[in-house]
């Protein structure tokens, strides 16, 4: 394991200790579930948003350590985000993770800023089984945002 891997661990780990946004929001705009079969993660998401900014996400669910700590990352760097912005965060994310751990992204790129500590998450996907576990937060935001734009 290198230096960065280590570091890349570590942050999964924490984040997935100290979730941000865990827990149930009021009032909110639009939630989602979404579950992954394969291993049985589960996240309920609900958003708020002002205008076409996200104001506040919450969640609840229960998985493995990598579901847990994208999903609290993915709180960290989209809220006060506009909506545009965490689109574009998770396409981000799908691009990466379905890149089987060859797409590095530039640290400096406007993809990283958006991202954040997300780019932990890059060496999983070498391991296809738990994409699915580190998009999960990422995919039911994107199903509440369409249903709060609905």
């Amino acid at each position: 394991m290198t230096g960065l891997d280590g570091l890349y661990q570590d942050i999964i780990l924490d984040q997935s200790r100290q979730r941000k946004g865990e827990g149930e929001i009021e009032p909110f705009d639009a939630e989602h579930f979404e579950k992954n079969p394969s291993c049985g993660d589960e996240i309920r998401l609900r958003v708020r948003l002002d205008g076409d900014r996200i104001a506040d996400i919450g969640w609840t669910g229960d998985g493995c350590s990598i579901s847990m700590a994208s999903a609290s990352i993915l709180v960290t760097q989209l809220v006060g985000r506009t909506v545009a912005d965490a689109t574009s965060g998770i396409e981000t994310m799908r691009t990466m993770l379905r890149s089987r751990g060859n797409a590095a992204i530039d640290p400096d790129s406007d993809e990283a800023e958006l991202i954040g500590d997300a780019i932990a998450l890059e060496g999983v996907g070498k391991y296809v089984m738990r994409v699915k576990c580190a998009m999960l937060g990422w995919v039911a935001l994107e199903a509440a945002l369409r249903a709060a734009a609905a």
